[in-house]
């Protein structure tokens, strides 16, 4: 599909529907209710859609694994544009069809994942960055060089992409007249998201439903959407919402021809129209798992430091980043078939491999020694404000399994200024 915004044309007719069928799922995490729908309702449309292409694949065995991408991009000409800033992947997410088992699986990429990135000048090398950087090169290189990365990540063979952006859930949200949602909690996030939003049941309308899902430094004094995950959360909870709302709006037949003109220009793919209709065939009906690749421990705050391999420079700029365990994902997508993950970063070591002295708080030296770690209590030490983990310079991974191991998403992690053959926790 042509990237670029514009009217469609009568030959893409039938391809832009199937495009907008399969970008909902995007959007909705549940495209074969959806597609389900249309075939309910427009049966005649899907055989003249198989008849004029020629074929359809469902006879299908092979998985098949889509990279889904939201581009973050402000003031964006096209799903494909960097725009005036943002340009970066702010949602990942793999779906992964298995047509003999009729189960659709979708797997959460974290978007602050650490990845090593040793060919590219990049000081915060994060998975979601990756989109970024190709993008700079051509509109294409952007999702291919993150399929590539995510095809490193998961072990999965990834080919087919579909990218949309914020204006593309705006648009999704307006087309349906708004949503209604049961706010938990006050929220007030004027520098970031923009959301002001009061507890309880209200209609959203798309930018409001967008400011609500993107929220994770809430200003509002208490502990709802302080982190990533937690904003993961509203996306599901939000996208579940959408989805029941199309399926409302799928009766109306006029609802779903707005939808689809509205939607039109908010997707970018590179899959094919008879591959498209294939896919939604497949996907119609079918059961729907959800796997996230990354929980809160993962979560920390990782300072500046050297970090050979890890871009150009060899060394990262201090951000929070999610510092996930191959092993663990490996794990995890087995079940799929994957041959493995890999993350180009140092391997995790075992917590006996590494020793630690705590200051402060008896307690995280006991929760420590619990995992495993040959922990040395040191007493109270300095009066440390917040949980600070320093490593020997060489061995940046042990300050992450520490971090892992305490998993409170806030530790800092740093290189210590000497040598010292052990790892330093400053407790409070």
């Amino acid at each position: 599909m042509n990237p670029h915004r514009g009217k469609p044309n009568k030959k893409k007719k039938f391809r832009k529907r199937f495009l907008l069928s399969l970008s909902l799922f995007a959007g909705t995490l549940l495209l074969g209710s959806f597609t389900y729908a249309l075939m309910t309702h427009q049966k005649q449309m899907m055989q003249n859609v198989v008849n004029e292409i020629g074929q359809g694949l469902t006879g299908n065995t092979e998985p098949i694994n889509l990279l889904l991408i939201a581009n973050n991009a402000r003031d964006a000409t096209n799903p494909l544009s960097l725009g005036s800033s943002g340009g970066q992947a702010d949602t990942l997410l793999v779906v992964h069809i298995d047509p003999s088992k009729h189960v659709v699986t979708l797997i959460s990429i974290p978007r602050d994942t650490l990845i090593a990135l040793p060919d590219w000048d990049i000081p915060i090398p994060k998975i979601k960055s990756v989109f970024t950087l190709g993008l700079q090169q051509s509109p294409e290189r952007g999702p291919e060089l993150t399929m590539q990365a995510v095809s490193k990540m998961t072990g999965l063979p990834i080919h087919d992409y579909i990218v949309t952006d914020f204006q593309g859930f705006v648009d999704a949200i307006n087309a349906v007249g708004g949503i209604e949602v049961d706010v938990p909690a006050r929220l007030y996030d004027p520098d970031h998201s923009g959301v002001d939003l009061q507890p309880g049941k209200q209609i959203l309308n798309g930018e409001q439903a967008l400011a609500y899902i993107r929220v994770r430094q809430n200003q509002a004094g208490n502990n709802y959407r302080v982190n990533d995950f937690q904003r993961q959360e509203a996306e599901m909870q939000v996208l579940e919402i959408l989805k029941q709302k199309v399926l409302d709006s799928s009766k109306n037949p006029a609802a779903i021809q707005r939808l689809l003109n509205i939607w039109s220009k908010d997707i970018a793919t590179n899959i094919s129209p008879s591959r498209l209709v294939g896919i939604g065939m497949e996907a119609a009906g079918a059961e729907v798992q959800k796997i996230s690749l990354g929980t809160i421990r993962d979560s920390m705050n990782l300072a500046d430091a050297p970090a050979p391999n890890f871009n150009k420079e060899n060394y990262i700029t201090g951000a929070y980043y999610d510092v996930l365990d191959p092993k663990e994902i490996a794990k995890k997508l087995a079940p799929l078939g994957s041959t493995g993950s890999d993350l180009g970063l140092p391997t995790l070591p075992n917590p006996e491999e590494i020793p630690v002295v705590v200051y402060g708080s008896q307690e995280v030296a006991e929760t420590l020694k619990n995992k495993g770690f040959q922990v040395t209590y040191a007493g109270p030490g300095r009066n440390a404000t917040r949980l600070s983990i320093y490593y020997p310079s060489k061995h940046m991974p042990w300050g992450w399994a520490v971090a892992r191991a305490l998993g409170t998403a806030n530790e800092f992690v740093a290189p210590l200024n000497d040598d010292r053959p052990f790892l330093v926790v400053y407790a409070p």
